[in-house]
């Protein structure tokens, strides 16, 4: 047995500012990098809302005009212990 949490080579760690708002949305989205980057560009683009899941199910929408920047990146590994690798 495996002690070790099994992860989603797909899922991408996602933060958005949004213009007027001191803090940022950050979450971890089931969506390859590409999906996301695709789905921002369209929102964009078309002045729809930007729509996006996190891994949990929930929907995060955010007002196209509104969006300060995107910021995509793979979730980072949570290391445990005094290693130092």
């Amino acid at each position: 047995m495996s002690s070790k949490k099994q992860t989603d080579n797909h899922a991408a760690e996602v933060r958005i500012a949004i213009a007027d708002v001191a803090s940022e949305l950050a979450f971890e989205c089931p969506s390859t990098p590409a999906e996301i980057r695709e789905a921002v560009t369209a929102a964009l683009a078309s002045g729809n809302p930007l729509v996006l899941n996190d891994v949990r199910g929930r929907e995060i929408i955010v007002p196209s005009g509104k969006i300060g920047f995107v910021e995509i990146g793979q979730p980072t590994e949570r290391r445990v212990g005094f290693g130092t690798e």
